[in-house]
């Protein structure tokens, strides 16, 4: 006998501490040990764990040398970003098998619509068994899952799974959904930040069953549609969609951690140069170009950064090396610096601004495709300036916003 049909049905997926998984399941010599994730070699923080290192109570940030006091044992093991992707490439396109609608949240999450299927299914908790099992049998790594009629209690839900009280799959029936988040801490609700959380608490708000008394309106003038969408969050109605296209980037950029107090102008010109050849090569991969530029470097007192603008809206990192230049002459004065970033503020599609007096280098655009190509097929940076050749070895990370399609495809 089918279940009655839900007015909406989300399957949030989460994958169980996926890159130490990952890990665990190629390397069977880590498996059932506490093993965590560093940038590359000689990372000094854990950015992931095991949970077999989670029971002694190291987590996500933690300095490996207070990792060590807790677990003698621990493994330090270097990141493989690009491994993470493939897995993650490979686990999204067949969560597709269920429903074709799928948000990819993040490298690891995934939200699946199956409102549109419930004729396929009994119910929609099989779609969720379904997706479980399929991101198993494709990737070898376990995930929880949580089903609910919205993102946020769905979402909820699948941390409700983690805990290690189901079997990694936890289900709210939406006309249930309001009294399961009723004493949650409106703070634990996903996308609600601190500030937002002590304006709430400010105001009477500290669980979501607070919230059914609070206008909607004030939420709505202070914070906009944000606001809206939290007062129906916070009661099991979260209007917001499964999204399945990506939006235009509001910004591209790339930063580097330095050996702590580096003074030197040749080192930090050269890591600010690097990640000026990162920034121009994601925007000519994807067709775009960007006029403003962030540029800073963080010392002990805090970021010292300017914003600063090309003649012309660009994607040649010779043009954007002359605002390091001026930057590191006008407004850095030598003072010790522990990481660097560079951000295009602005990206558009090339050629969305025609300019009177742009002077248009054919030669600069053939030397950078050949440059593109070549390290595409090869390897990033396998062509570069240089004065890139002793940049730092420390490997890419993989960001929060990775996509495995559009023009987050990049690590």
């Amino acid at each position: 006998m089918t279940s009655p049909r839900w007015e909406r049905a989300i399957v949030f997926v989460d994958m169980d501490a996926f890159f130490a998984s990952i890990e665990q399941r190629d390397h069977p010599e880590l498996r059932g040990k506490p093993i965590g994730i560093t940038n590359g070699e000689i990372g000094t923080c854990f950015i992931t764990c095991s949970y077999e290192a989670r029971k002694y109570g190291i987590r996500t940030g933690m300095r490996i040398k207070q990792a060590r006091q807790l677990c003698p044992e621990v493994i330090q093991v270097p990141a493989r970003p690009y491994r993470y992707a493939q897995v993650s490439t490979d686990i999204m396109s067949e969560l597709r098998l269920v429903t074709p609608d799928v948000e990819v949240f993040s490298v690891d999450e995934a939200f699946l619509d199956v409102t549109r299927c419930q004729k396929i299914y009994d119910s929609p908790i099989e779609a969720g068994k379904l997706a479980k099992q399929l991101v198993y049998d494709v990737s070898g790594v376990t995930c929880s899952v949580g089903i609910s009629g919205d993102k946020t209690t769905a979402k909820h839900a699948a941390k409700t799974a983690k805990k290690g009280k189901t079997t990694g799959l936890f289900s709210v029936f939406p006309w249930e959904a309001r009294d399961y988040l009723s004493a949650l801490p409106v703070t634990e609700l996903s996308g609600i930040s601190t500030g937002i959380g002590d304006y709430l608490n400010d105001r009477g708000v500290y669980v979501c069953g607070d919230m059914h008394n609070f206008p909607i309106g004030e939420l709505a003038g202070r914070f906009g549609n944000l606001g809206r969408r939290i007062w129906y969050m916070a009661q099991g109605q979260d209007p917001e969609l499964v999204k399945q296209s990506v939006a235009a980037p509001k910004s591209i950029g790339h930063g580097k951690v330095m050996p702590p107090n580096t003074k030197s102008l040749t080192t930090v010109k050269m890591y600010l140069h690097h990640m000026i050849e990162k920034v121009a090569a994601r925007l000519r991969k994807h067709q775009l170009e960007a006029q403003t530029y962030f540029i800073g470097v963080k010392t002990n007192e805090g970021w010292l950064a300017q914003k600063m603008q090309t003649y012309i809206p660009t994607n040649d990192s010779q043009l954007t090396k002359k605002l390091v230049n001026v930057f590191l002459r006008e407004v850095w004065n030598k003072q010790g610096c522990s990481q660097v970033q560079v951000t295009a503020l602005d990206p558009k599609l090339e050629g969305y601004q025609l300019s009177l007096f742009e002077s248009h280098d054919s030669q600069r655009d053939q030397i950078n495709l050949a440059m593109d190509k070549i390290n595409q097929r090869y390897g990033e940076f396998t062509l570069a300036p240089a004065n890139l050749i002793k940049r730092s070895q420390m490997p890419n990370v993989i960001a929060p916003a990775w996509k495995p399609f559009g023009h987050r495809k990049t690590v």
